[in-house]
């Protein structure tokens, strides 16, 4: 199974991503997990470090794939889950597609691609082009995490977009929302509403979470000293073994900008002085 994880830049996805990474490694499966940002920290909790990246190993290597061995590029980390980051084009130039796609013809040439139960992409930030959309390519579902806010919705809402299109090349399927340091629902529940999908887990808004990138380690194994976390890993697990059911998932159809707008803001907008005759989405006008 390939899963895609997308979301707003800063939402939480590579902490969510490697969490999730353990749990099904829990679960008995092997796990690859893939780091596709230039800043190659998708995979620091699980190794504690930063690993070489795939681009930068193959431009030492001249691009002669035969001098590359596993061990150059894949680390084992916390769990038994292993990592590769695929890095980027430096700022301003390149495509991550590019790095992307290099990245998986140099795993299918170490015949690794396929020797993963589970390959999970760490996706940078939000889709806006073609380049952060290319895991969904290789992906079987995609997840999306959020919070309960106005932006980090208008990017899920994106990214629905991109998986519909996608979908008309592969299989690719939406397996849901997974709401990030979050307590409240609210805006969760009138964006599924009105563009349905299912709602994966929703995670306690803890500190714990926050500070477990900073401490580069997962909650399993914060838990390992901090018993009392280890109701925050079940959450992960729960999620796990939603995916290892090997849902249906769905295709919903994305919200025009205007009604998402609309939908979102009057939220906000609700007992402000505002006036009666001023639509909602004519505050971008201003």
């Amino acid at each position: 199974m390939k899963l895609a994880v997308y979301g707003k830049g800063g939402i939480g996805k590579s902490t969510t991503s490697c969490n999730i990474s353990i749990a099904l490694a829990r679960r008995g499966k092997k796990v690859l997990q893939i780091g596709c940002d230039p800043k190659h920290d998708s995979t620091f909790t699980l190794t504690g470090f930063l690993i070489p990246t795939i681009i930068d190993t193959l431009q030492s290597k001249d691009y002669h794939y035969e001098d590359v061995w596993p061990e150059d590029v894949i680390y084992q980390g916390y769990g038994g889950v292993d990592c590769v980051e695929a890095g980027g084009p430096p700022a301003g130039a390149g495509c991550g597609g590019y790095v992307v796609g290099e990245t998986v013809k140099l795993l299918k040439e170490l015949n690794a691609f396929f020797e993963y139960d589970i390959v999970l992409f760490d996706v940078l930030g939000d889709v806006v082009c073609g380049g952060f959309a290319a895991p969904l390519n290789y992906a079987d579902y995609c997840i999306i995490v959020t919070d309960n806010g106005f932006d980090a919705l208008f990017a899920a809402n994106r990214i629905v977009a991109s998986v519909r299109e996608k979908s008309r090349s592969h299989p690719l399927r939406l397996a849901g929302l997974i709401g990030n340091r979050t307590v409240k629902r609210d805006l969760i529940d009138r964006y599924v509403s009105s563009c349905p999908m299912p709602v994966l887990e929703l995670l306690p808004l803890i500190e714990e979470i926050r500070v477990s990138r900073v401490k580069g380690k997962t909650l399993f194994e914060l838990a390992e000293t901090e018993p009392a976390l280890s109701y925050v890993c079940d959450f992960y697990l729960n999620i796990a073994d939603q995916l290892l059911s090997q849902p249906e998932g769905v295709l919903p159809e994305e919200l025009p900008d205007r009604d998402l707008f609309n939908l979102l803001s009057s939220f906000y907008l609700r007992g402000s002085e505002v006036s009666e005759s001023l639509e909602p989405m004519d505050f971008l006008m201003v």
